[in-house]
C-alpha cells in the first residue's frame, strides 16, 4: 500500500498514532485503500457494514432515502473525516444511509473488530484507537445535534440563517464558502430548492445577507 499516513495524519481517529507504526497498525487491522468514481455508491442503505472508512482523498455525501426515492443529504465526508463508525460501533451492522462518492475517491477501510480486539502481539495503538473511536462518536452526535437545530426551525429562512450563522461560528468569519451548491444545500435542508432559491434572494435584497455561488458573507 502506498504511503498514506500524510493524508490521514490529522485523523481524529490516529490522534496519538505515529508514521512509525501506521503501516503496522494497518496490517494488523487489515486495512484496505479502495478508489470509487464520481457518483458511484460506496453503500446503499441497509448494506451491511464491518468496516470504518476513512476518506484519503476526495469528497462523499452521505444521503438518506424516503418512502418516495427523494433523497436528503444527511452530511458531506472530507479527508481525513470517518465514517460508518455508528453503524459498526452500534452493534446494529446495517448503514442507515447511502454513501456516495461526489466526486474521485479514495477509502481506506478499516475492520472494525480487528480495532476492539486486542491481537497476539498486544500492539500498543489499540487502545489508543479505541479511545480515539469513543471521541469520534461523541463528535459525530454533536454534529447531527446542531444539524436537528438547523432542519426542525419553522421556515425555510430561520433553517437557511440557523445554518449559515454556525458555518460562520466555526469559521470565525462573516465571510466564508459552504461545501454545497444549491441543490445539495435544499437537500441538506430538507426544502425545495426554488422555495430555498427565493428566500435567499429575498434576504439579499434586504440586506441580510450576500452570496455567489457557495461563497457567503452575513451583512
Amino acid at each position: 500500500m502506498i504511503n498514506i499516513f500524510p493524508q490521514l495524519s490529522s485523523s481524529p481517529l490516529l490522534t496519538g498514532i505515529s508514521g512509525d507504526n501506521f503501516n503496522a497498525m494497518l496490517t494488523c487491522l487489515r486495512a484496505k485503500l479502495n478508489t470509487f468514481g464520481q457518483g458511484e455508491t460506496v453503500y446503499y442503505e441497509g448494506d451491511p457494514v464491518y468496516d470504518v472508512g476513512l476518506v484519503v482523498r476526495g469528497r462523499l455525501h452521505l444521503l438518506k432515502s424516503d418512502i418516495w426515492g427523494n433523497n436528503s443529504i444527511v452530511t458531506e465526508i472530507n479527508p481525513p473525516e470517518m465514517f460508518a463508525e455508528a453503524a459498526v460501533c452500534s452493534g446494529e451492522g446495517r448503514l442507515p444511509v447511502s454513501v456516495t462518492a461526489k466526486e474521485k475517491s479514495e477509502i481506506l477501510f478499516i475492520d472494525y473488530r480487528k480495532v476492539v480486539t486486542t491481537c497476539p502481539q498486544s500492539c500498543g495503538f489499540h487502545a489508543k484507537l479505541i479511545r480515539n473511536m469513543i471521541s469520534a462518536l461523541a463528535r459525530k452526535n454533536m454534529m447531527m445535534s446542531a444539524k436537528m437545530g438547523h432542519i426542525t426551525k419553522r421556515s425555510i429562512k430561520e433553517k437557511l440563517l440557523s445554518y449559515l450563522g454556525d458555518v460562520a461560528k466555526q469559521k470565525l468569519s462573516k465571510s466564508f464558502d459552504i461545501p454545497y451548491n444549491r441543490q445539495e444545500l435544499a437537500d441538506y435542508l430538507s426544502v425545495e430548492r426554488s422555495a430555498l432559491s427565493a428566500e435567499m434572494s429575498r434576504l439579499k435584497s434586504e440586506g441580510v445577507i450576500d452570496y455567489r455561488k457557495n461563497h457567503f458573507k452575513l451583512q
